[in-house]
């Protein structure tokens, strides 16, 4: 079964390109346009095997996402990834993300960074 990850991304281009370049490599990919919507699947008892989070989104940021991923028993040790324009690498890291990645820069870098977050 493939492994599923739960993306926000309120950018509709970006969001289709990165879910389309995820599931080349044969990944399920949950994509959301806003923190409501992706804070109901995260509240969800659905399996992901990795979060991705745009920092700056409708309703909830990334940033904020990420604590509430970390405050819930379910969710505690789900590898989380905050993709993002804006230079809240510290944030991201003092939230609970695993991994910051600065838009665009390194987009280059999230398929090696999404295989070693789920294969540990």
């Amino acid at each position: 079964m493939p492994l599923t990850i739960l993306y926000a991304e309120d950018h509709a281009a970006v969001r289709l390109a990165v879910k389309e370049t995820l599931e080349r490599e044969g990944w399920r990919v949950e994509a959301c346009a806003d923190g409501a919507a992706a804070l109901a699947k995260l509240e969800s008892g659905e399996s992901y095997a990795l979060l991705i989070f745009d920092n700056v989104l409708p309703g909830l940021s990334g940033l904020e996402l990420t604590r509430r991923a970390r405050s819930l028993a379910h969710r505690r040790h789900t590898p989380v990834v905050i993709a993002s324009a804006s230079e809240v690498r510290a944030e991201a890291l003092s939230a609970g993300a695993d991994v910051y990645l600065r838009k665009p820069q390194d987009v280059g870098l999230l398929i090696g960074t999404v295989k070693s977050l789920v294969e540990r």
